[in-house]
């Protein structure tokens, strides 16, 4: 009896925490995982704990893209899923944040995105693949104090996906949101010393920022295991038909805040950030 031919899947940020877990989940289920990533010891480790094909790959270079896609190419001839991990965070005032941080966030979480889509769509229509595009709770949450940078890059991910899975389903092809919650990740260890570095370079916000270190650094302490969010990863690329979008453990608290009147949501956030 003839088995099954093996699915192929392209992840960026493969081998960061999410998509480190996730690449493990999905090789043990039996896919074949390109893996992408920018930090090319960090592939090498993740080769050695795992039978991948790696791709070194900076998506805000357009040269080491078009060098990426040509080596997809010649290890197949069909995608059947883009998962989107790639992603970086910047912490600060909107009113302070440097631009060339804020381009920098959109030049990796949403023009990173857009581009690998883009350039490995016609491998993923000729297997009808799917498209994973990792969101995250604060897409489809209120703007938090001093996250705004990159809540406005996952707005955009929301936003863009969107409008992406309803064109392509005209081609029989998925989109589909996975929004995470918080996560033991490296960028989850980062928020800490991301709000001390905010703190240090703040004019008006200063103190602020530092009566919300503790805070923070213990939403990361209390995060759950990137297997999860893998589970719900395999599922977006598994299920059929697929959902539009998977929220996986959003924070109760950040949850609590979406239910209540905007100005009473609001002055809570003031009462907190003033004490």
């Amino acid at each position: 009896m003839a088995h099954a031919p093996r699915k192929t899947v392209f992840i960026t940020g493969a081998a960061g925490g999410l998509g480190r877990s996730t690449t493990e989940l999905l090789v043990e289920k039996g896919w074949r995982v390109i893996a992408a990533d920018f930090d090319e010891a960090a592939l090498g480790r993740l080769g050695e704990a795992v039978e991948v094909d790696p791709v070194v790959l900076d998506v805000t270079d357009a040269a080491s893209l078009r060098a990426a896609v040509e080596r997809v190419g010649e290890l197949t001839d069909g995608l059947d899923g883009i998962v989107n991990f790639a992603g970086i965070l910047a912490v600060g005032s909107m009113i302070e944040l440097p631009e060339d941080t804020l381009r920098r966030i959109f030049e990796v979480n949403v023009f990173g995105t857009y581009r690998v889509n883009q350039a490995l769509f016609p491998l993923l229509l000729e297997r009808k693949g799917r498209i994973v595009n990792i969101s995250s709770e604060t897409g489809w949450q209120s703007g938090a104090p001093f996250n705004g940078a990159y809540a406005m890059t996952k707005h955009a991910i929301e936003a863009y996906s969107d409008s992406l899975r309803r064109e392509l389903r005209l081609l029989g092809i998925h989109v589909v949101k996975v929004q995470p919650g918080p996560f033991r990740t490296e960028m989850t260890a980062s928020i800490g010393p991301n709000f001390e570095r905010a703190a240090e370079q703040s004019r008006y916000f200063g103190d602020v920022l530092r009566r919300m270190l503790p805070r923070a650094v213990g939403a990361g302490e209390h995060a759950s295991d990137p297997e999860i969010l893998a589970q719900a990863v395999l599922k977006a690329l598994t299920a059929n038909p697929p959902g539009p979008s998977y929220s996986v453990r959003a924070a109760r608290d950040r949850t609590m805040l979406e239910w209540l009147p905007t100005p009473v949501a609001d002055r809570l956030l003031y009462e907190v950030l003033k004490r």
